[in-house]
């Protein structure tokens, strides 16, 4: 680097210290199948059980408790992707400090509640859920831009953090297993609250004041320094003489074009309204749906094929939990294939060349994670509890590939000055196609008994209407193809060749 811009070691400790924190705090409720196992044995929402006299047996019907926490869990997961909108506006309007401030303040407040609940007060479980998804989603939020100072390395880095937030489901396991060793559920809620002073840390020195630019400047630094002056560009500009040159930063975005337009490159509205982001939508909706229903109602399904038996229900409990360890092990992948066309001796294309080939890139991707999805539906609708270890380890590789393609996707196919925006909005249509997992946990409760076959049956031809996304990609790309031929564009430029600044979307 520059003299004056950040070296090595402190992007390595940004990284670094953005994996630990997406790996242990950003996805914790998606563990929720071992922390279920833990309040069910603190007795929360346990008068919801009714007593069942059945041919001289006494049974009690825990159906009512069950779908209580189901509820918990898609109010939760709701939220997590709803309110990830209105703070993807808030992240790109007001930078990352103030969104991390939130998303600290959030991920607080939610582990505070849980330490404090009692049986007599489950009901704080409600608020406390929705306060650690949407605190821990932003938190993502804001450590995926990293992925910026790592050059070709940016979308390897982006879904290596969401591989991270896979694995931090795995949080709740381990808060299972302390408490069956003695360790109280409160104890370990407030050890979780105390950590805040860590993020809050790192937010000061580690990240940046406003965002970090892609492709990143000569000689760019962030965070404070022992000076105590901030290395944010438009704190640094407004105290610079006029005229200055400076050295050790340089602006977060471009300069706007003299006569006061607005930076080429479509607008948001447009991005928005495009069948690229339509389609998009549907890929994330129908395979999130799936993933969240197999979440929600993990607990009763394996009650149901061990035929109530605790110790079968806990051991595959916890096999479940220690797969998502693996998340952050899976993601990379994805981020090998979004990346390949940059690993050859050729150099990578700039401007509208770069962003083509990039988004050809992403059909694999697509077409892999939908493939994935597939093949876990179809081992979840089989009745037998040993191939739910089969299907345990294709949810958390087709999960990790999900969220990571997401996000590496959308930087990919449209300007990242309308990422956080246009990420909030994805995210926040999908939450209200998750909503249908409420439905099926009513139907599965009532008609169907507790046999998910016919939902599980059902989901795969939604799953299937995934596949829809990388075929308009492709359409997509062959129609820029055509566009810079027309315009006089070499579509495989030599070394040194200059081309356009920028891609229409």
């Amino acid at each position: 680097m520059a003299e004056g811009g950040a070296g090595v070691a402190k992007r390595v400790a940004t990284l670094l210290s953005g994996l630990l924190e997406c790996g242990a705090f950003c996805g914790v409720i998606f563990g929720w199948a071992s922390l279920v196992f833990v309040l069910k044995d603190l007795h929360y929402f346990a008068d919801l059980c009714q007593p069942i006299n059945s041919s001289g047996h006494n049974w009690t019907d825990c159906s009512w408790q069950s779908e209580q926490f189901s509820l918990v869990f898609t109010i939760g997961s709701f939220m997590n992707n709803f309110m990830i909108f209105p703070m993807g506006f808030i992240f790109d309007c007001f930078g990352t400090t103030i969104a991390r401030l939130i998303a600290i303040s959030l991920y607080a407040g939610g582990t505070l509640l849980v330490a404090f609940s009692t049986p007599e007060l489950a009901v704080l479980l409600f608020p406390a859920m929705s306060m650690l998804s949407v605190g821990g989603i932003l938190l993502i939020l804001t450590n995926m831009q990293v992925g910026n100072l790592f050059g070709k390395y940016r979308s390897i880095i982006i879904t290596f953090y969401n591989g991270a937030f896979d694995s931090s489901s795995a949080i709740f396991l381990i808060i299972k297993v302390l408490y069956e060793h003695g360790l109280s559920l409160r104890a370990m809620f407030l050890f979780l609250a105390a950590c805040s002073a860590w993020h809050l840390l790192r937010t000061l020195f580690l990240m940046p004041r406003t965002h970090i630019p892609y492709p990143l400047p000569p000689a760019y630094n962030y965070g404070l320094r022992c000076s105590r002056r901030s290395q944010s560009y438009r704190t640094y500009e407004e105290k610079r003489p006029p005229g200055e040159a400076g050295l050790e930063e340089t602006p977060l975005e471009p300069s706007a074009p003299r006569g006061g337009g607005d930076p080429p490159g479509p607008s948001f509205g447009a991005c928005v309204c495009s069948w690229l982001f339509a389609w998009h939508v549907v890929w994330l909706s129908a395979m999130q749906l799936r993933h969240y229903l197999f979440i929600g109602t993990l607990n009763p399904l394996l009650d149901h094929l061990a035929s109530g038996d605790p110790h079968q229900v806990s051991t595959y409990t916890n096999a479940f939990a220690f797969t998502q360890l693996c998340g952050v092990l899976c993601a990379p992948w994805n981020g090998l294939i979004l990346d390949r066309h940059k690993r050859g001796k050729t150099p990578h294309p700039e401007g509208a060349l770069g962003a083509l080939a990039d988004l050809r890139a992403s059909i694999l991707s697509l077409v892999v994670t939908v493939t994935q999805c597939v093949l876990f539906s179809i081992c979840a609708a089989v009745p037998m509890l040993p191939v739910q270890f089969a299907t345990f380890v294709l949810q958390v590789v087709s999960r990790s590939f999900l969220y990571g393609g997401n996000a590496a996707f959308l930087a990919i196919a449209f300007p990242p000055k309308h990422f956080g925006k246009l990420y909030g909005l994805a995210m926040a249509l999908s939450a209200l196609v998750a909503l249908l997992q409420y439905p099926c946990i009513a139907l599965l409760r009532g008609p169907l008994n507790g046999d998910p076959f016919y939902v599980n049956l059902g989901l795969i031809p939604v799953v299937l209407m995934a596949f829809g996304s990388p075929v308009v990609v492709a359409r997509e790309c062959r129609r820029r193809a055509k566009e810079l031929g027309a315009a006089g564009t070499p579509l495989t430029a030599p070394p040194g060749t200059e081309t356009p600044d920028e891609v229409p979307h």
